[in-house]
């Protein structure tokens, strides 16, 4: 393709400008979201951005990320190059507008791109003012056109310092250490995402590189397959039900729509959507189209089929939630203006999408099932054991629902509530064992904080069946407690039923998970998460579920007492406490479980507010998150194996 070619129809022209770049140094986690890890990978992201927006426009089949010896990193690609002419309006490069004006670029022109991930248009320039230094190379004319910047301003013009034979763009940053917590990208969480991208994008290669030591990591991202790669990759130990995944593609029209899909056998589900590569962790109008036509055609096949085969006395109906047990499904959609609620971009609001995802959806699955039978008639198998397994559980689940978040039914007899009725100030501790729990009990705050001990191990969540989950008596307390109901799904309509589970009713706005800092409890803690991940979600997305965070040791000297949290801060602790008082003993205790501690130091070390330390339970990755969970806590002994020999030089503190 000739560099004419490549550039028509994209020039300063194209370049909208909509306000300039005052207030991002200013606030950045308004534009990245917080000035942690999560932000600082955020800014990778945001270059890439732009990179597969020239890939969505047709113009670009590779990408480079490479993190640099000086601690940097390089994105390149071999797109169109951004317009380096001048820009009437600005009269400067359109390529320093682009770099330096909040809200330029060629999104907001809809002859440059189609569609696009980021319509904010804050992207790279927000990149740029949030470095210490930044600069661009752009093969465009036959010219390498280059500028540089520093906290986001221009320090020298755009030059033109070698000739190009091609085209593209090549953006260098290191990021502001006097914003951000931590300047050190971690290898794996960029990787997970441009291992995304490259499934949601068939046919686009993305490499990445680590230069800064010697061995450095190198990935290479391609998958022809595109979406069927991405199940079989998610559902690589699942024990799948059937080889063939189930396919939809339909591009023409407004809305591309690209759908893929496999059980397995399991009795979860892993839904994942995509609305112009942007992971839509809330669903949307997307989702709701699919999950309308899943049941319909599921239901179309089995009825025509007469595949339905009831015993003697039964009444057999299959709901959508029965045709989604053991699912691993990616949507993918692009929507030229797509309409996001709220600016996390994770719900589509979009109206027509749904009645768009719904008929392409719905089509495609009856016409691979008329292919198919074999595999329809195994799916329906599965979704009748799942129908039975839900009529088992409904008498189960009766009898733990809380009428209301406030009142109705008995509370669990081990449960010790709180006077405050307001959930805000609510919050719950899930304490391991009665010791623990009889500490937790006296040195909490009555009015904010309730507890409930929990006596044994937690049936696990990824390997039991809803009947055998609601007969277990910790889960039963547990979902008694927090009287939000349980189980059911918003219907294909967006209508939740009386009874099912509703996050909007949930009892405590905090639910912190209390375990000791051994073996057991982890083993714990990682129980009550898979719960949580797999069976109510929605704590985890709403910010609702916490873990606390114990100190390890004690350290006292004469009347001194200091608490550690790990190794380190103890070692620090005692070399304070040498300088200041050489001839006084230390005493060091380290605590294997909160039965040792009285009920004072409990509150001081764990439970103030003022004082504690609480870790905030978040999934940024969805699909990492899932595999994460079949590793660790299904059926597949190799997979938990290969994870735990790749894993274990990462542990500390081990209880043996």
């Amino acid at each position: 393709m000739s560099d004419s070619k490549n550039t028509q129809g994209y020039s300063a022209e194209n370049i909208k400008v909509l306000e300039g770049l005052e207030a991002v140094r200013k606030r950045p986690a308004m534009y990245i979201g917080d000035v942690g890890k999560r932000g600082l990978h955020h800014l990778v992201y945001e270059v890439v951005d732009n990179s597969i927006d020239e890939a969505l426009a047709g113009h670009c089949t590779r990408i480079i990320v490479v993190f640099n010896q000086d601690g940097s990193v390089t994105v390149e690609d071999n797109g169109r190059g951004i317009p380096v002419d001048l820009h009437k309006e600005e009269n400067r490069p359109a390529v320093e507008v682009v770099m330096t004006v909040l809200h330029a670029g060629g999104k907001f022109d809809k002859g440059s791109y189609k569609v696009s991930g980021g319509l904010h248009g804050v992207g790279v320039s927000v990149v740029n003012a949030l470095s210490e230094w930044l600069w661009v190379e752009v093969k465009r004319d036959g010219s390498v056109h280059r500028q540089e910047y520093k906290l986001g301003d221009p320090t020298t013009d755009v030059k033109k310092i070698r000739p190009a034979k091609k085209t593209g763009t090549k953006v260098c940053f290191y990021p502001d250490s006097s914003i951000f917590k931590t300047t050190a990208f971690e290898y794996s969480i960029i990787a997970e995402r441009l291992r995304e991208l490259a499934y949601l994008n068939s046919g686009l290669e993305i490499q990445l590189k680590d230069e800064r030591t010697e061995e450095g990591e190198t990935d290479t991202f391609r998958f022809n397959g595109g979406l069927s790669d991405f199940v079989k990759y998610l559902d690589e130990h699942n024990n799948p039900l059937h080889n063939k995944v189930i396919t939809v593609k339909k591009e023409d029209g407004e809305v591309p729509v690209e759908v893929a899909l496999r059980y397995g056998n399991t009795y979860n589900d892993n839904i994942l959507t995509f609305v112009n590569n942007i992971n839509t962790i809330e669903g949307g109008t997307h989702l709701s189209g699919f999950r309308s036509a899943l049941t319909r055609s599921m239901n179309n096949h089995a009825s025509k089929n007469n595949l339905i085969k009831a015993k003697k006395n039964e009444k057999i109906t299959l709901s959508g939630e029965d045709f989604r047990e053991g699912l691993t499904a990616i949507i993918s959609i692009k929507v030229a203006e797509p309409q996001f609620e709220g600016q996390t971009k994770t719900k589509l609001g979009n109206g027509d999408v749904k009645g768009i995802v719904d008929k392409a959806v719905y089509e495609g699955i009856l016409d691979f099932l008329e292919q198919n039978p074999s595999i329809g008639r195994r799916i329906v198998e599965k979704a009748l054991l799942a129908a039975r397994s839900r009529s088992a559980a409904k008498k189960a689940r009766e009898l733990i629902r809380r009428k209301s978040a406030l009142g109705g039914s008995s509370l669990p007899g081990k449960l010790a509530d709180c006077s405050n009725r307001d959930p805000v100030f609510c919050e719950l501790y899930l304490v391991e064992g009665d010791s623990a729990g009889g500490s937790a009990k006296q040195g909490r705050d009555r009015r904010t904080q309730a507890i409930l001990p929990l006596r044994g191990k937690v049936i696990n969540s990824e390997k039991a069946r809803i009947d055998k989950l609601l007969s277990n008596n910790e889960i039963q307390s547990m979902i008694t407690a927090l009287g939000a109901g349980f189980g059911g799904s918003e219907d294909e309509d967006g209508e939740i039923s009386a009874g099912d589970f509703n996050v909007e009713k949930l009892r405590y706005h905090k639910i912190i998970i209390m375990t000791d800092a051994d073996v057991d409890g982890s083993h714990i803690r990682t129980l009550l998460l898979t719960f949580f991940y797999r069976k109510m979600k929605e704590v985890i997305d709403g910010g609702y579920l916490y873990l606390a965070l114990p100190p390890l040791y004690r350290v006292s000297q004469a009347k001194k007492e200091l608490y550690a949290y790990d190794d380190n801060e103890r070692d620090l602790i005692i070399e304070r406490m040498e300088k200041e008082n050489k001839n006084t003993k230390i005493g060091i205790q380290r605590y294997k479980g909160l039965g040792e501690m009285n009920p004072g130091q409990l509150w001081e070390t764990t439970m103030d507010p003022e004082r504690r330390t609480l870790m905030q339970v978040t999934v940024e990755s969805a699909a990492e998150a899932a595999e994460t969970f079949q590793n660790l806590m299904g059926s597949d002994v190799e997979a938990r194996r290969t994870f735990i020999e790749k894993n274990a030089k990462f542990v500390a503190n081990l209880d043996i």
